[in-house]
């Protein structure tokens, strides 16, 4: 995981991202991402505390750098 995906994302959000930070990261709905979660297709663990959803900004930035480096593999192949 690219340490410099994890600092950016916690000197912005913090250690934890509320679901609609976690959209605004990846680019969706609120609703959007409400619907990949409960089908399980996000991609991302998100836990409930208290009444809100959150996912950890580790796995965030693990999922964003894993998702580039299937870019750049994809990129490659051609």
């Amino acid at each position: 995981m690219s340490m410099l995906t994890t600092v950016y994302l916690i000197e912005r959000y913090g250690l934890r991202l509320s679901m609609e930070q976690l959209a605004q990261v990846l680019g969706l709905a609120v609703a959007t991402l409400h619907a990949r979660i409960a089908r399980g297709e996000l991609g991302i663990p998100t836990y409930v505390d208290g009444k809100m959803r959150f996912a950890d900004v580790r796995d965030v930035a693990e999922y964003l750098d894993i998702k580039r480096q299937e870019a750049q593999d994809a990129l490659h192949a051609h």
